[in-house]
């Protein structure tokens, strides 16, 4: 199942993808791989992230973990602004 994941960032796009990119083993840990990456060209208080997961249940389990909560919560993730489009294969 492929996802673009969008949301707003706090403190600018360099600390969260520098953040993001550290995140590699957990994401693998949890089946997510990452297809591509980045801001829009005149915002970079912006991320869109576009991923393939396991399951859903995989990612609700990554979503949960308390060290990517905490990495996502320190790299500037706006949560509230979050928002997931699940893409037809």
């Amino acid at each position: 199942m492929k996802l673009i994941i969008t949301a707003e960032l706090t403190q600018g796009y360099e600390l969260w993808k520098n953040l993001f990119l550290s995140t590699d083993s957990k994401r693998e840990e949890y089946g997510v791989k990452v297809l591509a990456y980045g801001h829009p060209h005149d915002n970079e208080n912006k991320m869109y992230q576009v991923v393939e997961v396991e399951s859903m249940e995989r990612m609700q389990e990554a979503l949960q973990d308390p060290v990517i909560a905490k990495l996502r919560t320190d790299a500037g993730v706006n949560l509230d602004s979050q928002e997931v489009v699940f893409l037809v294969e």
